[in-house]
Protein backbone atom coordinates (compact mmCIF):
# COMPACT_ATOMS: atom_id res chain seq x y z
CA UNK A 1 0.00 0.00 0.00
CA UNK A 2 3.31 2.60 0.50
CA UNK A 3 4.17 2.18 -2.92
CA UNK A 4 0.85 2.69 -4.18
CA UNK A 5 0.39 6.13 -1.93
CA UNK A 6 4.13 7.05 -2.88
CA UNK A 7 2.90 6.40 -6.87
CA UNK A 8 -0.18 8.61 -6.37
CA UNK A 9 1.47 11.16 -4.26
CA UNK A 10 4.41 11.27 -6.90
CA UNK A 11 1.96 12.16 -9.95
CA UNK A 12 0.09 14.91 -8.33
CA UNK A 13 3.34 16.21 -6.88
CA UNK A 14 4.98 15.91 -10.17
CA UNK A 15 2.17 17.58 -12.06
CA UNK A 16 2.11 20.68 -9.20
CA UNK A 17 5.59 21.05 -9.77
CA UNK A 18 6.10 20.87 -13.46
CA UNK A 19 2.76 23.54 -13.25
CA UNK A 20 4.28 25.72 -10.70
CA UNK A 21 7.83 25.96 -12.22
CA UNK A 22 6.33 26.18 -15.87
CA UNK A 23 8.18 23.36 -17.27
CA UNK A 24 6.41 21.47 -20.14
CA UNK A 25 7.27 18.04 -19.59
CA UNK A 26 5.92 14.61 -21.03
CA UNK A 27 3.31 13.01 -19.12
CA UNK A 28 6.11 9.73 -18.24
CA UNK A 29 8.77 12.53 -17.22
CA UNK A 30 6.69 14.54 -15.38
CA UNK A 31 5.44 10.76 -13.35
CA UNK A 32 8.67 9.95 -13.24
CA UNK A 33 10.03 13.47 -11.50
CA UNK A 34 7.21 13.46 -9.41
CA UNK A 35 8.35 9.60 -7.93
CA UNK A 36 11.65 10.66 -7.37
CA UNK A 37 10.62 13.95 -5.40
CA UNK A 38 8.37 12.06 -3.68
CA UNK A 39 10.52 9.08 -2.53
CA UNK A 40 13.59 11.49 -2.25
CA UNK A 41 11.54 13.97 -0.18
CA UNK A 42 10.32 10.76 1.71
CA UNK A 43 13.44 9.82 2.86
CA UNK A 44 14.75 13.29 4.11
CA UNK A 45 11.75 14.12 6.18
CA UNK A 46 12.39 10.45 7.73
CA UNK A 47 15.37 11.50 8.57
CA UNK A 48 14.64 14.59 9.87
CA UNK A 49 12.45 12.95 12.18
CA UNK A 50 14.01 10.57 13.53
CA UNK A 51 17.02 13.18 14.01
CA UNK A 52 14.55 15.51 16.24
CA UNK A 53 13.42 12.19 18.00
CA UNK A 54 16.75 11.68 19.24
CA UNK A 55 16.83 15.37 20.11
CA UNK A 56 13.36 14.94 21.80
CA UNK A 57 15.03 12.07 24.05
CA UNK A 58 18.24 14.16 25.02
CA UNK A 59 16.03 17.25 25.52
CA UNK A 60 13.99 14.60 27.74
CA UNK A 61 17.36 12.52 29.27
CA UNK A 62 18.61 15.56 30.42
CA UNK A 63 15.76 16.80 33.18
CA UNK A 64 15.59 13.26 34.28
CA UNK A 65 19.45 12.75 35.08
CA UNK A 66 19.19 16.05 36.48
CA UNK A 67 16.54 15.17 38.89
CA UNK A 68 17.86 12.09 39.98
CA UNK A 69 21.08 13.10 40.51
CA UNK A 70 19.56 15.84 42.85
CA UNK A 71 17.59 13.30 44.78
CA UNK A 72 20.38 11.11 44.80
CA UNK A 73 22.52 13.69 46.47
CA UNK A 74 19.62 15.17 48.81
CA UNK A 75 18.65 11.81 50.16
CA UNK A 76 22.64 10.50 50.67
CA UNK A 77 23.21 12.69 53.07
Amino acid sequence: MPLVALLIVGVAVGFLASRILKVNMDTPSTIALGVLGALIGTVVLRGLVMLAGIGAGFVGALPGALILIWAWKSWAK
